[in-house]
């Protein structure tokens, strides 16, 4: 499967009187990683956020927008402390007893510290609990729309490669053609050397055989060839699986890279290094085509 991993997805839900919207972002990365913004309110279901994102996508660095509006309620995301507050008065009228003031303590004089007002940690809970259905089910319409996205840009990715991998092939065909003529001419290049420059009743025909077995056996590329056939079906296997397939097209690319240099080494003949340096090229397209596959 070829997925791009670059992609935009928005969703909105209302639950109860709450509604959520979600943008998701991504682009590539080698590992996955989410980057959030959202109402402190929610920030004890982070973890779920994260872990839909994982669930659904592979790899990637998603960045996630969140906006709750909810409606109005008498609940209030905080408390009074009201322990802290008497002591604040009793504080005052001390400091007004020494500086000998007459007038009275006033709330707006407790007002002037914030610290008499805390955090009302039921409250918040209550408020994610009514906020996270509406979250996650914008959530899940994002990850859909980004899902979708990113499936359609991979087709576009998985046509590209189609076609790079299919003139790699043409490249291999014209070098599986051409190897064993270049083996004969080789051959008889050696025969007529050796001819120029020993008498014939000085050679030794089986010497002169072995010498070239040896240099057939040398310039021989038919098992690199195989190997990068072999590659190459495997690569089409991967685009066309279930499973995303990033890591093992990555993968599979160094393999026949490898063999193309393998091939471009032992080619030693103008028209099969062409083909190499072709191969090679394309492969480096592939590469960069690959680096955003999810």
């Amino acid at each position: 499967m070829v997925h791009s991993m670059t992609g935009f997805g928005r969703g909105q839900a209302t639950v109860d009187g709450t509604t959520a919207s979600v943008e998701l972002r991504s682009v590539n990365k080698r590992h996955h990683d989410v980057s959030l913004r959202m109402p402190d309110a929610l920030a004890d279901r982070e973890g779920d956020v994260q872990a839909r994102l994982k669930e659904a996508f592979e790899r990637g660095r998603f960045l996630a927008d969140i906006d709750v509006v909810a409606e109005e309620d008498e609940a209030l995301p905080v408390d009074l402390d009201t322990e802290k507050a008497l002591a604040y008065k009793k504080l005052l009228e001390r400091l007004s007893a020494a500086a000998q003031i007459q007038e009275p303590i006033r709330l707006d004089h407790l007002l002037q510290f914030d610290d008499v007002f805390v955090a009302a940690d039921e409250t918040r809970e209550a408020a994610a609990d009514e906020m996270w259905p509406a979250v996650a089910a914008a959530l899940d319409e994002a990850i859909d729309a980004l899902r979708a996205m990113r499936a359609q840009e991979g087709q576009a990715l998985r046509t590209d490669l189609a076609a790079r991998i299919d003139a790699i092939e043409d490249n291999l065909d014209a070098i599986e053609d051409r190897a064993p003529e270049r083996v004969r001419e080789r051959q008889q290049r050696l025969r007529d050397r050796l001819e120029e420059l020993v008498d014939d009743d000085r050679i030794d025909p089986d010497r002169i055989e072995t010498e070239i077995a040896l240099l057939a056996d040398k310039l021989d590329v038919t098992e690199e060839c195989v190997r990068l056939d072999s590659h190459l079906e495997m690569f089409r296997e991967a685009m066309a699986g279930d499973e995303p397939a990033g890591r093992k097209l990555k993968f599979i690319t160094q393999e026949i890279h490898r063999e193309a240099n393998t091939i471009g080494a032992k080619a030693n003949d103008e028209a099969i290094s062409r083909c190499a340096v072709q191969i090679k090229e394309e492969i480096e397209k592939i590469r960069e085509q690959i680096s955003n596959v999810e």
